[in-house]
């Protein structure tokens, strides 16, 4: 942290600034989770000490994930973990994404469907179905993120996830699995043999 803070400030060099960062209210997490604007506020860092932490924490987020390319083949929901983890796990609200396959369950791509508040996001099956016939999807892996850090899914969760595997089988395209990411792990409804 000090490598990257490169100088102090006034109560003190690039060592120490670190260090009470890292003992701040979070500690390092809190920090790779914080918007620029918000490290741009706390006491010794300015704009450019600020866009270099959050340059730096993403570089590590993307070095940590997983990804899921063009092309590659869902294995399971353990793939879905991976490629998405980094980048929800610590989302302060919910977002609602989807995953496209072709028919041999290849990546097509990914869309956000919604953003919610901190306990929910609304998803409605025009937004989650609409990049999939875009995309000429054969299929689809819902996923989300629970912010409380807990996978374990709710009753809206179980109910939206029926709801839209029904729309799904009208359309012809088959809701695979829907993934709750969270720092505590995940939950695969078709892992669990969860039929919603």
């Amino acid at each position: 942290m000090a490598l990257l803070l490169r100088t102090g400030a006034r109560t003190g060099g690039a060592l120490q600034l670190a260090v009470r960062m890292l003992e701040g209210p979070g500690g390092l997490r809190a920090l790779a989770a914080a918007e620029v604007g918000e490290l741009e506020g706390l006491p010794g860092l300015g704009p450019a000490k600020a866009a270099s932490l959050a340059a730096a924490f993403e570089l590590g987020r993307r070095g940590a994930a997983r990804r899921l390319e063009r092309g590659d083949v869902l294995r399971g929901p353990g793939d879905v973990h991976r490629h998405f983890a980094a980048r929800l796990r610590d989302v302060a609200c919910e977002r609602f994404l989807v995953l496209l396959l072709d028919g041999r369950h290849r990546v097509l791509g990914e869309a956000t469907v919604s953003q919610g508040t901190l306990t929910a996001s609304l998803v409605h099956p025009r937004e989650v179905f609409g990049p999939a016939i875009r995309r000429s999807a054969a299929a689809i892996v819902l996923v989300h993120n629970h912010p409380s850090g807990d996978p374990t899914p709710s009753g809206e969760d179980r109910s939206v996830t029926a709801r839209l595997r029904e729309a799904g089988e009208l359309l012809g395209i088959r809701v695979v699995d829907h993934v709750i990411v969270a720092e505590r792990g995940y939950h695969s409804f078709e892992e669990a043999g969860d039929s919603a």
